[in-house]
């Protein structure tokens, strides 16, 4: 090392690289929405025939929320998950239905248990914010 160089190796990873980055999270949303799909539920929330359009915002925003590029925010602006969702009516049956498919596509991954239970535990409380209708 010459003038405070720091090696690749030396520095710490993002949770985004330790998982995989891109490519992790690409397949993730894919496999996602091949349940979305398919779910009376939740294609209800769904409005585009061609889910198409979501999977990209979705797979833009999980990258750039577990620290990859932010695209999403270059493209979208701010997130503002519940202003986003608020002309949806997403109760619980859609919470559950949408963290089903999640969890799937989830647990599909070769994720590390740890890495796997952090990113889990977003959905499910990104999930449960996000409805707003009772029931």
């Amino acid at each position: 090392m010459q003038n405070g160089d720091v090696s690749d190796r030396a520095r710490p990873q993002t949770f985004f690289e330790a998982v995989g980055g891109e490519e992790t999270f690409t397949l993730l949303v894919q496999r996602f929405y091949e349940g979305v799909a398919a779910d009376p539920v939740l294609r209800a929330v769904y409005p585009e025939d061609d889910l198409g359009p979501a999977e990209v915002r979705l797979r833009l925003f999980l990258i750039q929320y577990w620290g990859g590029p932010s695209t999403y925010n270059d493209v979208r602006g701010h997130p503002r998950l519940r202003m986003r969702h608020a002309p949806f009516a997403i109760g619980t049956a859609a919470r559950d239905a949408w963290l089903g498919h999640m969890r799937t596509a989830l647990d599909s991954l070769d994720l590390p248990p740890a890495y796997r239970q952090t990113i889990w535990d977003y959905f499910a409380q990104a999930a449960d914010s996000l409805r707003n209708v009772p029931g």
